[in-house]
């Protein structure tokens, strides 16, 4: 399965914001961009063009593909799905991409970046419905029970992740048991409740044209 191999830190530099690919290091000064907030490269202190138009649209595509870890194929995919489907094609895109198992995991305090969900799932340590799932794409619907298996309980990182989440809230659409690391999924995710920085109508531009 194809992913990004490459330093992380440097999508986040290079699209002006946070995207928090690194967990609990990007709640700390040691996180690249509060040292060096621009982009990465030879040119990148220098490079202050105004983007519009095609370009703040190309960003907006990159960034949201960048959140949730997937690569163009896999995006464009996700897109021209919802594009087939009645409702708003936008907020369609988003609630797939928010149904995805590692992000699901990461949105349940399992992980503290969708990376590291994205490990667990993929190392099998993960069950929907009791049954081993190790596809992060998987696509979880109402009524999936999510939980890590016990083995992985154990694991230092999921230790970490539980105490880490442990006084954050839940996404509304979501049901949490942490210290049984299992959850629900109670509804579908609706606009509101999908709490990412993403203007998704300008990747819904994009591709339209």
């Amino acid at each position: 399965m194809a992913r990004y191999k490459g330093a992380v830190c440097r999508l986040c530099r290079r699209e002006g914001m946070k995207l928090f690919l690194k967990g609990a290091k990007c709640f700390t000064d040691k996180c690249p961009i509060e040292k060096r907030n621009f982009a990465p490269g030879q040119h990148g202190k220098d490079r202050k063009a105004k983007i519009v138009g095609y370009g703040l649209q190309l960003r907006e595509k990159q960034k949201t593909k960048r959140m949730y870890f997937t690569l163009e194929t896999q995006f464009r995919n996700y897109f021209e799905k919802a594009a087939r489907k009645p409702g708003v094609t936008g907020e369609l895109l988003l609630q797939q991409l928010e149904r995805r198992l590692d992000n699901v995991i990461y949105r349940l305090g399992f992980a503290t970046s969708r990376r590291q969900a994205r490990q667990l799932v993929r190392h099998g340590h993960v069950d929907v419905n009791g049954r081993r799932v190790d596809i992060p794409s998987f696509e979880v619907n109402v009524g999936h029970e999510i939980q890590v298996r016990e083995k992985a309980k154990k694991f230092t990182v999921v230790e970490g992740a539980r105490e880490f989440s442990s006084h954050q809230p839940v996404v509304a659409w979501l049901e949490v048991d942490r210290d049984n690391l299992k959850g629900r999924v109670l509804s579908l995710p609706k606009r509101e409740e999908i709490a990412t920085p993403v203007n998704e109508q300008l990747i819904v531009e994009l591709y339209s044209k």
